[in-house]
């Protein structure tokens, strides 16, 4: 076997692994956002404060992220990615210690630092497992872009198994059952990444000051804005609008959880055959630029109509939302996939996992952006306004694109 056949062979076989490990973060991370959701809704808890016990978890992403790029870039990409993983079990055995008996004030102070700490461990283990994409494909950008949609939409689709896994795990072991077996699960997880991965497996030489860790280039800046908007788009209404709303118009949690989980895996399959829908260009960005300007235009249209439609109180608002979020579903997953690709094309080869850090913190940013503003939107004018929101977040995700560098060279340098 010669030495190139060798190299992407074993690339190949790391990527699995990879895979295969945030798989099983992700399908936990999925089951616990309903676990918290549910379970303290179903105690009372208003919309607003909902947003507010996940706000920790996405804040803490942001700085996750960055710092977690540059220890990537320090330390190897396979002990980054077992780091992450050891938080979330951290994590999950702090929220199991939470006892029914507290205070309202104590309980949401202590599920608000549980879920800070999984928060972290989200982000770090996607910004390990994402540059190690960028690491194992190599240089061909038809294999990357492959390989980033399979690994995006995959993650999302056990993301929606996980929202139909936690809403099990909660009527079938309660809240804190279901905590320790999904711990329990991903110590096994941790045991065959630390047994199977390279240890220093995308070890570089890292940025030695902040100034050089901000020193990003025109496309990944550029790429990073629009990432905010993007997602502060789809979490304005999605995180806790969407599930109050439809709880709000006769739905049972079971659901709930079923449309979310039914959303996000649809979502995660559309992600994984993005590639399909797109032209390819032999340098990589000529073409793929261009498309993902016009997907985030045609994204941008579905939540302004929707908005438009529910203000003129149709007799089934539910169903009206259902459809046109199943439309919204499929051009974001596209666009979604777009930018996680060109991302990886724009990031550069040595520092990739700081690029890739930089990037998702921009995207945690939006995240935390987005759920803040749901919970007061929604307070102000229903899931209308919450839409109304994300259109505008679209508009402005589609401008920041107008200036992305459509050729490599263009692309380089600060």
């Amino acid at each position: 076997m010669s030495s190139t056949t060798a190299t992407a062979s074993r690339g190949t076989r790391d990527y699995v692994i990879v895979t295969l490990a945030y798989w099983g973060f992700t399908l936990t991370d999925g089951a616990l956002r309903m676990l918290v959701l549910l379970h303290f809704f179903s105690l009372g808890y208003s919309p607003f404060t909902l947003a507010l016990l996940f706000l920790l978890y996405e804040a803490a992403g942001i700085g996750a992220n960055l710092v977690g790029g540059w220890l990537a870039t320090r330390h190897g990409i396979t002990r980054m990615l077992a780091v992450g993983l050891t938080t979330q079990i951290v994590g999950f055995v702090l929220l199991s210690a939470m006892s029914p008996d507290w205070a309202a004030a104590a309980s949401v102070a202590w599920v608000l630092v549980a879920q800070g700490v999984c928060g972290v461990a989200k982000d770090l283990t996607k910004t390990a497992s994402k540059s190690a994409i960028k690491l194992t494909a190599g240089a061909a950008s038809g294999r990357l872009f492959r390989w980033v949609a399979f690994f995006t939409g995959s993650k999302n689709a056990m993301k929606g198994f996980g929202f139909f896994l936690g809403g099990l795990l909660l009527e079938a072991l309660g809240f804190r059952g279901a905590l320790w077996a999904m711990a329990a699960a991903l110590g096994a997880i941790l045991a065959g990444v630390v047994l199977s991965l390279p240890p220093l497996m995308g070890r570089a030489k890292a940025s030695r000051s902040a100034r050089e860790l901000f020193a990003k280039s025109r496309g990944v800046n550029l790429l990073a804005a629009a990432r905010v908007f993007l997602f502060g788009a789809r979490d304005v209404w999605f995180v806790v609008a969407l599930p109050v709303f439809l709880y709000a118009n006769g739905w049972t949690f079971t659901m709930v959880g079923g449309f979310l989980a039914l959303w996000t895996i649809g979502y995660g399959i559309v992600q994984a055959v993005a590639p399909s829908l797109v032209q390819r260009s032999p340098d990589g960005l000529s073409a793929e630029v261009p498309a993902g300007r016009l997907w985030s235009a045609l994204l941008a249209l579905v939540p302004a109509a929707l908005a438009a439609v529910l203000l003129a109180e149709p007799a089934r608002p539910d169903l009206v939302v259902v459809a046109g979020l199943g439309l919204f579903g499929i051009l974001f997953a596209v666009t979604s996939s777009i930018h996680s690709y060109l991302i990886l094309a724009y990031a550069g080869s040595e520092k990739a996992a700081e690029d890739v850090g930089f990037y998702y913190a921009a995207n945690a940013t939006g995240r935390f952006a987005g759920i803040l503003a749901s919970g007061f939107v929604f307070g102000l004018g229903g899931l209308s306004a919450c839409l109304a929101a994300s259109a505008a977040m679209l508009a402005a995700c589609w401008a920041l694109t107008l200036a992305l560098p459509e050729y490599g060279r263009g692309a380089e340098g600060p």
